[in-house]
């Protein structure tokens, strides 16, 4: 058994900052469970295109609020609450209401590295 704070990641290389918003890689693949879990900020007003190319996630939200917006044009409320499935590697854009940051219980499978990055940019969504 172990346990790990947020304060403690935040001085590690786990702690990401993704563009629009952080990522704390709580658990990733050298801890060996077979999943990460992430303590993922999403930036108030902030629209980020994502792809996981080689990850399943779903994304538990624990406060603030925002969509998911899969490329068929469908768009999911995501509030505290809610859980949101990226069961099918979909690329989707992720969006936080401007009232406030948007935060996330994300979990990965396969587990990540830990200090993977997105390269967010106009042309495309950031994929890895």
């Amino acid at each position: 058994m172990f346990t790990r704070q947020l304060a403690d990641v935040e001085k590690s290389d786990f702690f990401v900052d993704w563009g629009n918003g952080t990522s704390h890689r709580l658990l990733t693949q050298k801890d060996g469970m077979g999943f990460t879990v992430c303590h993922t900020v999403v930036r108030a007003g902030s629209e980020s295109r994502l792809h996981y190319r080689r990850h399943f996630e779903a994304c538990y939200c624990i406060a603030g609020a925002g969509e998911v917006e899969d490329m068929s044009g469908e768009v999911h409320r995501i509030e505290p609450g809610t859980i949101y499935v990226l069961d099918e590697h979909d690329d989707h854009y992720l969006r936080a209401d401007t009232a406030g940051d948007m935060i996330l219980v994300s979990v990965f499978n396969p587990p990540l590295d830990g200090t993977e990055r997105h390269v967010l940019s106009e042309n495309g969504g950031s994929a890895y």
